[in-house]
């Protein structure tokens, strides 16, 4: 397939360009630098990547960071007395406990325990209230968050724009509608959530200025479900067989990608395109609790 790369939204590069503007602040500030600690329970392997690539990126701005360590064996209990030590500790500014946690072990009440003003991953029962009633004093998910980031700096209009979004998480879907629907440069369009109980899916995604896909299922979006000149937004990352790649596998996005890339007008990769953006917005979050605590 010939592929036309000026339809693609390149994640990586706008993640790069973001690094560089937190790395030119950061060095201006006086006093100590912004901190962000990671709690990881247990070896999950996909979790240790996730929480070492976080802290390498935050040192690489010239943030300070660190991972704290639990037991898999850890009670909900002990879990939150140690996010709480985080909390009253004021050389902490952004705290992130790094999901899955292990069964037994409720994600909502763990955090909810973290101090809304230290909840840089934006999963607080209390910043999705003031997502709800637009406060941008509040911290939102970071894949919502980046994605809103992708389309302003590629100049892609959500005023009056019909988004459609499949997917109705509190990670994802949820919070990515609230945003585009509040009264803001980057919102103010009409918003429309699908999830496993639509019915007539292909007809409501056709109707879609903007296409964002965060259901988590590879090929879920094919051709016949996106109007031509649409953007798409994967945000899907599925791990497909693949004899003949080297792991054994290949990362694929929800979108049928070589099916669906003659429609449009822009569209992002998978991978490259929201996932470098999620961490991106981490730092930039973690750079916002510092100012937030400290301009008061």
């Amino acid at each position: 397939m010939d592929l036309d790369t000026s339809k693609l939204i390149d994640g990586n590069r706008v993640a790069e360009s973001i690094y560089e503007e937190l790395r030119a602040e950061i060095a201006e500030l006086s006093g100590r630098a912004p901190r962000v600690v990671f709690i990881r329970v247990g070896e999950d392997p996909a979790s240790r990547f996730y929480v070492s690539k976080k802290k390498k990126i935050a040192l690489s701005i010239g943030a300070e960071s660190d991972i704290v360590i639990l037991p898999e064996t850890i009670t909900e209990e002990e879990l939150i007395v140690k996010v709480k030590e985080f909390n009253k500790d004021d050389g902490t500014d952004g705290i992130l406990v790094q999901a899955p946690l292990p069964k037994g072990i409720s994600e909502a009440n763990v955090f909810n325990s973290i101090d809304p003003k230290k909840d840089v991953d934006g999963f607080n029962v209390l910043n999705s209230g003031l997502l709800v009633q637009e406060d941008l004093e509040s911290f939102a998910p970071c894949t919502p968050q980046g994605i809103l980031e992708l389309l302003k700096r590629e100049k892609i209009e959500t005023t009056g724009k019909h988004v459609v979004v499949i997917g109705r998480s509190l990670i994802v879907g949820k919070p990515m509608a609230l945003l585009l629907a509040r009264k803001h440069p980057q919102g103010n369009a009409t918003v429309t959530i699908c999830h496993s109980r639509s019915e007539n899916l292909p007809e409501i995604t056709k109707q879609a200025d903007i296409l964002v896909s965060a259901i988590g299922r590879p090929a879920t979006v094919t051709a016949d479900m996106v109007k031509e000149g649409a953007v798409v937004i994967d945000v899907g990352i599925n791990r497909v067989d693949d004899p003949e790649a080297k792991k054994g596998y290949r990362i694929v996005g929800d979108v049928d990608f070589e099916a669906v890339v003659p429609l449009v007008s822009k569209i992002t990769p998978v991978p490259g395109g929201v996932g470098p953006m999620t961490v991106a917005t981490l730092m930039q979050n973690t750079l916002k609790a510092y100012k937030l605590r400290h301009s008061r």
